[in-house]
């Protein structure tokens, strides 16, 4: 067995729903430019059984293949966002909690520096 094949296993549904979405979406603009999966394949530099994986979703097809797929229908420009700082939402709520509890802390600070400010007045 692979070693990729655990990880395959453990891909989560709606994972494996955005493939197949991908894969279907693939196979319309396949369609839809009149083209037949031998010259696609072809133009993709892979095999029709690899491209019908592909348009069924098949989640070991390589990265690779996906991204000359996305390039033949002008879609590859999206790829360098997938995974942008600004848009990964599990760092940005960690920055918003530390965020929030360093404020916490600060005005706590301040308030007791307020209450040992008025306690040394009087």
């Amino acid at each position: 067995m692979p070693k990729t094949a655990r990880a395959l296993l453990q891909l989560p549904p709606a994972t494996l729903g955005a493939l197949e979405k991908l894969g279907a979406d693939l196979a319309v603009a396949r369609l839809r430019r009149k083209e037949s999966l031998r010259s696609w394949a072809q133009r993709l530099g892979t095999t029709v059984p690899t491209l019908r994986r592909l348009e069924s979703g098949d989640p070991s097809i390589s990265i690779g293949i996906i991204a000359s797929a996305l390039w033949l229908i002008q879609r590859d420009g999206e790829l360098g966002n997938l995974a942008s700082p600004e848009h990964d939402r599990g760092a940005l709520e960690l920055d918003v909690r530390e965020a929030v509890e360093l404020g916490r802390a600060r005005a706590l600070a301040a308030a007791q520096e307020r209450l040992r400010s008025s306690h040394d007045k009087e």
